[in-house]
Order: C-alpha cells, then structure tokens, then sequence
C-alpha cells in the first residue's frame, strides 16, 4: 500500500510539473503556437523519461536517493536552489515575452538549430554522470547512510563535477533555442549560480568525504579542462 501511495505521489508531482512547466512558457508568450517551445518541452520530458526508467532499472538506490524528499542537505544548498528556481523561471517567462509576445529579439534559424543541437552531447553526458555516480544525489550531503566513496572513473577522470558543467552548457542553449536574446541574462545567472554551488560543494568534499583530496590532487580541474 505504502509503495502504492508513494508510486501515486510522484505522478501527481510529474503532472504538476508538466503543468507547471507550460503555464511559465506559453502563459506570457500569449499562444501555443510556439513551435520551438513545443519541440523543447517534449524532448525535455522525453529525455527526462528515459533517464529516469534507465536509473531506475539500473540503479534502484540512486533512483531513491534522488526522488525521496531531502531532509539533509547544507543550508546554503537550499538558498541557492531556491534562487535557482526563480532564475530559472524568469528565464522561461523572459524567453516568451521577449521571442513570442513583443518580438524583441531575431535569432537565426542556424543559431536556434544549433542550441537544440547541443543539447545531444550535453544530455550523453547526463547519462555518464548517472552511469558513474551512484551517489549523484539532487543536494549537497555526504551520503554516509550510503557508503559514499569518491567516483573517479568516467568523466569524472576528466572533472570533478561534470553534472554542472553539462547544466552550465545546457542552460544558455535553452533561450537561444527560444529565440530570445534577453533570457540569457537569467541563463547567465543560473550558470553563475553553479559556479558558486561547485565551489561550495567541492570544499564540502574535500572537508567531509575521506580520500577526496587526493582525487582533487590527480583531478586538478572543477569545472573546465585546463581553466578551473
């Protein structure tokens, strides 16, 4: 019963957030004819179904771990994945006011077909991470009830933290997908964002997760290859 109840739960939360989802993109564009935000919305939940029927048949503690409600977790986490959500809403309403209602921005058909395009490395990426990691939990928390231990194969042999680096390329590609110059402000935002949450996170690691300073040492770079 109780597994029951909780399968009904996180299918009301996908609902919501498909609800949710289209009311923020297509409420201030002021129409639905909006092809490019169609086209994004469902390779968006497509992509997310096959990563999470993938994790979950493959990794069925990683998949708890990251759809269970998060009790842990550091209190600066929470305030920037809260400010996170803002931005990233405001970029989704800015993207409608500005590509569809008020047509301020004019950006190239190849410019548009070239961000829906790098979402294909970006999102194998993801899939990566998530074959890798099977601690890549959605807060900041050294998972000591899971046994925790530091992950240095894969990507991971190549940076520290490719789940933000793969958000911080994803992020900007979404409003020139759009077609909305101005929402990048917000995008660049969420980035700087992560940037912060990498270093926190890292120092976090460093200070409560065994062995990962010597990690750091052998992987010197956070975020990008040769720079940080």
């Amino acid at each position: 019963m109780k597994k029951t109840t909780g399968g009904i739960v996180k299918a009301i939360r996908i609902v919501f957030s498909i609800a949710v989802a289209v009311a923020v993109i297509f409420i201030p564009a002021g129409t639905l004819a909006w092809p490019e935000a169609w086209i994004l919305l469902g390779a968006y939940f497509v992509f997310v179904l096959a990563l999470v029927l993938r994790i979950k048949k493959r990794d069925p503690e990683l998949y708890q771990e990251r759809t269970a409600r998060q009790k842990e977790g550091k209190r600066w986490d929470k305030i920037l994945l809260s400010v996170y959500t803002v931005f990233l809403l405001l970029m989704l309403v800015a993207s409608g006011l500005d590509a569809v209602r008020f047509r301020l921005s004019h950006i190239p058909l190849e410019v548009k077909i070239g961000a829906f395009l790098s979402f294909l490395p970006v999102g194998l990426l993801f899939f990566l991470v998530y074959r890798e990691n099977t601690f890549a939990s959605k807060v900041v928390r050294v998972q000591k009830d899971r046994g925790q231990r530091v992950i240095d194969s894969g990507p991971y042999k190549v940076v520290r933290h490719p789940m933000y680096a793969a958000i911080i390329l994803m992020i900007p590609a979404v409003p020139l997908a759009l077609g909305s110059w101005w929402a990048l402000i917000f995008a660049g935002l969420v980035d700087i964002l992560f940037v912060v949450r990498t270093a926190l996170e890292d120092k976090t690691l460093k200070d409560e997760l065994p062995g990962y300073i010597d990690y750091a040492k052998k992987t010197r770079f956070r975020l990008i290859p040769g720079i940080w």
